[in-house]
C-alpha cells in the first residue's frame, strides 16, 4: 500500500487498497483509498467471469489465476496504476465459528492495561488448538472482562490483574486458505490481509445504528449465503448457508427443461421471489435447439420455482438467527446483499418468511461520490475489503509499524545472503584444509613455526 500515480503522474489522495473479491459467479477486483475528506473513494472495478470456484472454494487453480488476472487487469488499467498487492476475501462452507474465552495474568496492579496486554490475550486465542486440517482465521473480541469487572468494550487504561475477553473465533480448512494464497500468487500477487467475505459486506452496507440495534446481514452469492449477526455493535454470530444464485439456476434448468445460459438469463431478466406479484398470462418465449420449436414459460412458473428454493434459504437463515440466540434483539432486521439481492420482490419474500423488516444492502453508502455502478449489492464484498484494507493502514500507522513492506524483505533478503556469504568462507576453509591426517600435518606444521620463532 504505497504512494501511487496515475497515468498523468498525479499524486492520488492516498494509498491505495484492493480489495479481490473471489466468488464462485465472479472475481472482482476494486481499488479504492481515503480522499482528501476522509471518505473512501473507489477508482476502478475490474471484474471477470469466475470458473474455477465452486461454493466458495477454489477446485480449478489454473482456471482461477486467469480469471484474477483479468480482473485484476482491468482494474488496473482503470486506474492507471500498477498493482502488487491485495486484500483477499474468503467464504465457503468450509467456514465455522464458536465462542471462547482467554485469559492472561498481568505482572502488576499499578500498570495500567496497554495495548500490549490485548495483543497478547489475542495472540493466546490464535494459538488454541483446532481440529486436524483447520485453522484460525479471525479472533474478533466482544467485550473484556478485568478482575471480574465484565461488560468492557476498551480496557485500555484499566487498572488490574487478571485480563480476560470473549472472543468470536472463526476457523476454515488449512487446504482451501492455501489455495487462495496459490492463486493469488501464481497471479502475480502479494496477500496483505485475509478476510472473511460477510465481515466485509458488513462494512460496506450497515451503519453502525443498525449495528448497535441489532441487525442480520444476508449475503446471497452464487455458491454460497453468508449470515452475519450484530447486536450492540459486536459482531455475535457467522454462518454460511452452502446455497447460493447458482443453485436457483440449476432449479430453473431441470424445472423449465432449458439449458443452463438461458435458465441465468431468465433468472435475471424476468425472475421474481415472489410467485403471487405475477400473472397467469405472462409468458416467454425460448428459442429451441437446432431448428426445435420454441418453448413457452409461464413468468408465474418460473417465479414458483424460483419461490421454492429462495424460502428453503431463508429457513437455513432463520435457523441461524434463533441458533444466535438474538432472535428478540434484532430491531434493525435483516440487510441482504450480494448478487442473489437483485431478485425482484425479494424484500417482501424475506419479510413474509421471517416476520422481520427487510431492505437492499448497497456499498455506496459509505462511499465519496455517487457512481451508479456501485449502487449494485454485487460489490458489497469488494467494497468491504477495500475498507479492511484502508481500516488496516491506518491503524498500523497509528502503532508505528506501517514500514514499508518491501524495505523488509530487502533487509531479510541482505541478512540471509550474508549468512549464505559466510557459509561459503567457512565451506571453503573445510574444503582446503583436507582429510584429519592433512589436519594433524597442518597443525604440526604450525607448532613448528611457532616453535622456531
Amino acid at each position: 500500500m504505497e504512494k501511487q500515480f496515475n497515468q498523468n503522474n498525479q499524486k492520488l489522495p492516498s494509498e491505495l487498497v484492493v480489495g479481490l473479491d473471489i466468488g464462485t459467479t465472479k472475481i472482482a477486483a476494486i481499488i479504492g483509498c481515503k480522499n482528501e475528506f476522509g471518505k473512501v473513494e473507489i477508482l476502478a472495478i475490474g471484474k471477470s467471469e469466475s470458473l474455477g470456484v465452486s461454493r466458495g472454494v477454489v477446485v480449478n487453480i489454473e482456471q482461477t489465476v486467469a480469471s484474477i488476472r483479468t480482473a485484476i487487469a482491468i482494474a488496473a488499467d482503470k486506474a492507471g496504476v500498477d498493482i502488487g498487492e491485495v486484500i483477499v476475501g474468503i467464504a465457503g462452507q468450509h467456514i465455522k465459528s464458536m465462542q471462547h474465552r482467554g485469559m492472561i495474568t498481568r505482572q502488576s496492579l499499578e500498570d495500567e492495561v496497554s495495548q500490549k496486554d490485548v495483543d497478547n490475550l489475542i495472540d493466546n486465542m490464535h494459538r488454541l488448538v483446532m481440529s486436524p486440517g483447520e485453522e484460525i482465521i479471525h479472533v474478533i473480541p466482544q467485550e473484556y472482562i478485568i478482575d471480574r469487572e465484565s461488560g468492557i468494550k476498551n480496557p485500555i487504561g484499566h487498572a488490574g490483574i487478571r485480563l480476560e475477553g470473549n472472543f468470536h473465533i472463526i476457523t476454515g480448512q488449512v487446504s482451501a486458505v492455501k489455495n487462495i494464497f496459490k492463486c493469488v500468487n501464481r497471479a502475480g500477487l502479494e496477500t496483505v490481509d485475509l478476510h472473511l467475505e460477510p465481515l466485509a459486506s458488513a462494512d460496506a452496507v450497515l451503519s453502525d445504528e443498525e449495528k448497535e440495534a441489532g441487525v442480520v446481514l444476508v449475503d446471497i452469492g452464487g455458491g454460497t449465503t453468508d449470515v452475519a449477526i450484530f447486536y450492540d455493535g459486536i459482531i455475535r454470530h457467522t454462518a454460511v448457508i452452502p446455497f447460493g444464485g447458482n443453485i436457483i439456476t440449476d432449479d430453473i434448468k431441470e424445472g423449465c427443461g432449458i439449458i443452463k445460459t438461458q435458465a441465468e438469463q431468465l433468472k435475471v431478466r424476468f425472475g421474481s421471489a415472489l410467485a403471487q406479484e405475477n400473472q397467469e398470462n405472462e409468458i416467454i418465449s425460448i428459442p429451441g435447439l437446432r431448428g426445435r420449436p420454441h418453448k413457452e414459460i409461464s413468468i408465474k412458473f418460473l417465479a414458483q420455482i424460483i419461490q421454492a428454493r429462495m424460502e428453503e434459504i431463508l429457513e437455513f437463515v432463520l435457523f441461524e438467527i434463533k441458533s444466535s440466540g438474538y432472535e428478540r434483539k434484532l430491531s434493525a432486521g435483516i440487510v441482504v446483499t450480494g448478487g442473489g439481492a437483485l431478485l425482484k420482490h425479494l424484500p417482501q419474500l424475506v419479510m413474509l418468511t421471517t416476520g422481520m423488516d427487510c431492505r437492499i444492502g448497497t456499498p455506496n453508502e459509505h462511499l465519496a461520490g455517487n457512481d451508479d455502478e456501485l449502487k449494485n449489492p454485487l460489490y458489497a464484498t469488494g467494497v468491504g475489503l477495500v475498507m479492511k484494507g484502508i481500516e488496516k493502514y491506518e491503524r498500523d500507522a497509528k502503532r508505528g509499524t506501517n514500514v514499508s513492506k518491501n524495505a523488509v524483505v530487502a533487509e531479510v533478503i541482505t541478512e540471509v545472503e550474508q549468512v549464505k556469504e559466510k557459509k561459503k568462507v567457512i565451506g571453503h576453509s573445510k574444503k582446503k584444509i583436507g582429510s584429519f591426517f592433512e589436519n594433524i600435518f597442518k597443525s604440526a606444521q604450525d607448532w613448528i613455526s611457532d616453535d622456531i620463532e
